[in-house]
């Protein structure tokens, strides 16, 4: 992957504007109004079935076992109600999951392996053949399953920021003018590919320069947004982009 380019700032108000982000979709998900919690449980399994997948993948599971214990942990994080004991100071909730997973493997996950798959919960639709696809084996890129688990994590969490970028423009009537962009947010200037994009939209190259700016500026307000909900700190926020940088850069 070439260089990340997300042009992210920090937000107005700093720790002020935060105290009302940290955790707040891992409590959500654990709370009792059902409705708010199903929709914020669907959102963290988008978020970290891949990354539990590769986790699995990487300590030697086949891939049918590796979305049967995936499907199993994330059943068994609902119905034993662990995110409602979940608390803020545990800090970085990928952390949290992660030591919850290795818990559940150890000691959970060989009493479910008689039940039918996945057990009776449907928690959320995902292409386990595109999971697959996408995960990355390269032996340069991790060195353990941790590694290949924050890997996997960081580049989830990047399409799904884009993704919520897309969906902003679409809104706004710029779809089109998102699909010429979007491959110019990562990666070094293309002076040949500006002018290419230039062309295409009947623009000035410079007029797509600050198009450039002003969607990297709002994909780095997404991508914090994003790591706010699932940390208990601010310093947290900048500690897991250094941390998501490093990922993807490997």
């Amino acid at each position: 992957m070439g260089t990340l380019n997300c042009g992210w700032e920090r937000a107005p108000g700093g720790g002020r504007r935060f105290e009302t982000t940290q955790w707040t979709r891992v409590l959500a998900a654990g709370e009792d109004d059902a409705d708010r919690a199903r929709q914020a449980m669907a959102a963290l399994c988008r978020s970290y079935w891949q990354p539990v997948f590769a986790y699995l993948r990487a300590r030697g599971f086949d891939r049918q076992e590796a979305e049967d214990l995936t499907q199993g942990f994330f059943t068994r994080v609902i119905e034993k109600d662990v995110l409602r004991r979940a608390r803020r100071e545990r800090g970085r909730f990928r952390s949290f999951l992660l030591a919850s997973l290795k818990h559940y493997l150890a000691n959970e996950w060989h009493r479910e392996r008689a039940q039918k798959r996945g057990g009776d919960r449907v928690l959320v639709g995902i292409d386990q053949a595109r999971v697959e696809e996408g995960l990355c084996w390269e032996p340069a890129t991790w060195t353990t399953p941790e590694d290949l688990f924050t890997r996997q994590w960081a580049l989830t969490l990047l399409d799904q920021v884009m993704a919520t970028l897309g969906l902003e423009m679409r809104r706004r009537g710029q779809e089109e003018q998102f699909d010429l962009l979007k491959n110019l947010l990562t990666g070094p200037d293309a002076d040949l590919r500006y002018r290419d994009v230039a062309a295409r939209l009947g623009l000035a190259e410079g007029a797509v320069k600050v198009r450039i700016h002003r969607l990297r500026r709002r994909f780095g307000e997404l991508l914090r947004q994003e790591v706010a909900e699932v940390v208990s700190s601010p310093e947290q926020v900048e500690e897991e982009l250094g941390a998501l940088l490093e990922a993807v850069a490997s």
